[in-house]
């Protein structure tokens, strides 16, 4: 693959394919027959795709066709709606698909947000590797070449990225404030937090306090009461996120990665934005 620089600023990258590789015609061939290879698989469970981006970001197709070709049963939910339940079913999919493929030298050019985030680059890489894998009866075009942009997004920037700019000695009392708030009302729960670094890692404590400070029970069949695994852990902050969303916050700029690798700016700068909103709630 060929990629292009561009927008040059500090700050995260991504990378997009270039609208002028969309229009080659190998590359729509490649897609096509992508396509009908899925359709001939799926056909007894009914299913039709008609775009790889948007039939295939959220897992439920790539789940039918993985389990299809493998024999493999997955432990995921039939269906879901949640982008965390979504982005859970492709962390099975692709665990499952990476274990066949990397053996054989494979290169994992794909990852849960590429694919959730409808990279057609991403999805299509997957394609290719389980059709070769599976010896699919089909001709895939030869000498496939796209060109790649790789985007640096400039990063907002927020309160609490101020506070940190410009008043660093603030940040203890910043801690104390965010303490006594959480514990104002995870005490309800007769909970307590005594590290904000670790205490708030695996995602409980902030769906029960997103619940409290909304008002409402959130059902324990929605996340891990106790989780074990790093996925579930992500599954949860994941899921509290949504749950922020949902009260009018906007989209944490924090990684639920980040908050549970223990990362205190990321996990201070979610409870920060918590304290803005709630900070009067009873």
């Amino acid at each position: 693959l060929t990629r292009r620089l561009v927008l040059t600023e500090e700050s995260a990258e991504r990378s997009i394919l270039d609208p002028s590789s969309r229009d080659d015609p190998k590359f729509k061939e490649l897609q096509k027959r992508l396509i009908d290879w899925i359709n001939d698989e799926l056909e007894d469970e009914r299913i039709i795709v008609k775009n790889l981006e948007e039939d295939l970001y959220d897992g439920q197709v790539l789940q039918k066709l993985f389990e299809k070709l493998s024999g493999w049963r997955l432990n995921v939910a039939e269906v879901t709606q949640s982008e965390a339940g979504q982005k859970q079913k492709l962390q099975m999919v692709l665990g499952a698909a990476n274990q066949l493929l990397r053996p054989h030298g494979w290169d994992i050019d794909w990852s849960v947000d590429s694919i959730h985030s409808k990279n057609l680059v991403a999805i299509m890489s997957l394609l290719v590797g389980l059709a070769m894998h599976f010896q699919a009866p089909i001709r895939l075009p030869e000498h496939v070449s796209v060109q790649l942009v790789l985007v640096k997004v400039r990063e907002e920037r927020d309160a609490f990225d101020t506070l940190l700019d410009h008043a660093p000695d603030k940040l203890n009392v910043v801690r104390m404030s965010l303490l006594t708030f959480v514990n104002k009302h995870l005490n309800k729960l007769n909970l307590e937090v005594t590290e904000l670094e670790s205490q708030f890692a695996d995602g409980v404590y902030l769906v029960l306090l997103m619940g409290l400070l909304e008002g409402y029970f959130v059902p324990l069949y929605n996340f891990f009461l106790t989780p074990e695994s790093f996925e579930q852990k992500v599954h949860n902050v994941t899921f509290a996120f949504e749950l922020m969303q949902d009260g009018g916050l906007n989209k944490p700029k924090a990684r639920p990665e980040d908050v549970v690798n223990l990362n205190i700016k990321s996990t201070l700068r979610v409870l920060y934005n918590l304290f803005t909103k709630y900070k009067d709630a009873e």
